[in-house]
This record gives structure tokens, C-alpha cells and sequence, in this order.
């Protein structure tokens, strides 16, 4: 497994502390899973940020959204079940 070391200050590294003892973690497992969680969440962020400028753009050049049924209907679920 890779080690990644970080610069804190004495207080910030007892806080830290103080947080992993708090939700019963390791402070590499509180820093492990708090710094995953908050990329994958502004990547997420990002992505959408892309798709709705996408469709933003394509509603612009004229074209039309494709309604909830119709979406259904192209995946081939039936409409009795999401009408």
C-alpha cells in the first residue's frame, strides 16, 4: 500500500485525532476515507456540471428533449409501470 504524508499543524493534527477517536476510525482510515468521499463527490460535481452544459448546448442549437415516456419506451420498459 502507497504512504502519502501530510503537513499539519499541531492542532490540526489533534483534531484530527480527536475526529477519528470520535467515529471509532484510525486516523489513516478518517483521512483515507474523508479525502475519497470529497473527490468522488466533486467529481461527480464536475461531470454533471459537463452534462448539463451539454444539453444546455444542445437545447440551444435547436434541439429537443426526449420526454420520460419516450426515454421509457427506448428502453424498452413498459409504460404501465412509470405512468
Amino acid at each position: 500500500m502507497a504512504v502519502i504524508s501530510l503537513k499539519l499543524s499541531e492542532q490540526e493534527k489533534s483534531f484530527m485525532q480527536a475526529m477519528a477517536a470520535f467515529e471509532g476510525k484510525t486516523l489513516s482510515e478518517l483521512v483515507r476515507s474523508k479525502v475519497i468521499t470529497a473527490l468522488e463527490d466533486e467529481y461527480d460535481t464536475k461531470v454533471a456540471d459537463l452534462a448539463i452544459a451539454e444539453h444546455e448546448d444542445f437545447i440551444a442549437k435547436g434541439g429537443k428533449p426526449t420526454s420520460y415516456q419516450d426515454f421509457m419506451r427506448e428502453l424498452g420498459i413498459a409504460d404501465e409501470v412509470y405512468s
